[in-house]
């Protein structure tokens, strides 16, 4: 364990609940900048280019800022870069997601926004970049350096500025007090790194699972099962709970491993009936919730200790994943900050 404590994953991990604290400091007034260019404009939609993790926070946009009245939309870059045949933004606010800024069809969305003159906003870990200067409003996630190959706190960095974002468009002061309330219910939620640590290494020869979530979660779905993937090398694949269940519960068998993201929320009932039917087909359910039912329901609870309100609990419920990706793969005895084959910035065109 002393070994895995050295390790950037380790640390990176751990650091989330400081990022997002100083991510609500220092850029807060840069998103109701953003927010207020928003509402006097005749914007009415919202395209994001983004890959990979950045990808997976414009899939929690979708959610977050669609129940805030704006269609979010995911670009298609290949359209920009390789095909060059742009579609029309119209109104649209056009907004680049990418931590390090440099790959080059994220920045050919942006540059193309620009000359067709859509208002432009881009979440960045470099401030400096490529990407970045082609935003009209630049947000720096200011996470520091990122050393470990799979990104972590810039995920969660990225959900943060999303939620003040959100918070901000809806001018909701209770949003904007829950969301301040982040950073200490993610440090609690850390906590559970010894309880994970004891669990992982049943999972030691797991070869497929499935990570199923909705609403909200349907962001962490995917990102969790992208972080298994990318440190465990496992073949995980990610679904909405109604997805699911229109076609590939038929692959559940006794003891396949189903991992299931249901905090508290509107979705709770229908992640509910989820876990009855997976109990019926006896998969093995590894729960990841603060609802008691759910978690007696499940083979392996890992209770959130923290219940706060559906449109944060991505910014929570992602965190036990990413525990629980790191000491699968150290269990492995593989390189948890250098997964095989991938290099930390990954430039496509």
């Amino acid at each position: 364990m002393n070994m895995l404590s050295e390790s950037f994953t380790y640390r990176e991990i751990h650091q989330q609940p400081e990022v997002i604290g100083r991510l609500l400091k220092n850029q807060r007034k840069v998103i109701e900048e953003l927010a207020r260019t928003i509402l006097a404009s005749d914007v009415n939609h919202m395209v994001i280019a983004a890959r990979g993790t950045s990808d997976n926070a414009g899939r929690y946009a979708q959610y977050l800022l669609g129940a805030n009245g704006l269609s979010v939309g995911l670009a298609t870059p290949s359209l920009f870069s390789i095909y060059q045949r742009p579609p029309k933004f119209g109104k649209a606010l056009v907004m680049g997601i990418s931590q390090s800024g440099k790959s080059p069809d994220i920045v050919a969305v942006l540059a193309e926004a620009r000359r067709q003159g859509a208002l432009t906003a881009v979440i960045t870990n470099a401030p400096q970049s490529d990407l970045a200067g082609y935003g009209d409003i630049v947000i720096d996630l200011g996470a520091g350096p990122e050393k470990a190959v799979a990104a972590t706190k810039t995920y969660t960095a990225e959900l943060g500025a999303i939620a003040l974002l959100g918070a901000a468009l809806a001018g909701d002061a209770q949003m904007m007090e829950a969301l301040h309330a982040i950073p200490e219910a993610m440090a609690s939620t850390l906590n559970m790194d010894a309880t994970i640590a004891q669990i992982a290494p049943r999972y030691r020869y797991m070869e497929r699972s499935v990570v199923i979530g909705r609403g909200y979660n349907y962001a962490t779905a995917f990102e969790l099962a992208l972080k298994l993937k990318e440190l465990t090398y496992s073949i995980v694949e990610p679904y909405s709970s109604a997805d699911f269940l229109h076609g590939p519960l038929a692959m559940i068998e006794r003891g396949f491993p189903v991992i299931v993201i249901a905090p508290s929320g509107k979705m709770q009932p229908g992640m509910q009936e989820l876990v009855h039917t997976l109990r019926e087909r006896e998969a093995e359910i590894i729960s990841i919730s603060d609802v008691p039912t759910i978690l007696s329901g499940s083979r392996i609870p890992l209770s959130l200790p923290v219940s706060v309100p559906e449109w944060l609990s991505p910014m929570t419920s992602i965190l036990p994943g990413q525990l629980l990706a790191m000491h699968i793969a150290s269990v492995r005895d593989f390189d948890v900050d250098s997964p095989r084959g991938l290099k930390k910035v990954t430039e496509t065109h």
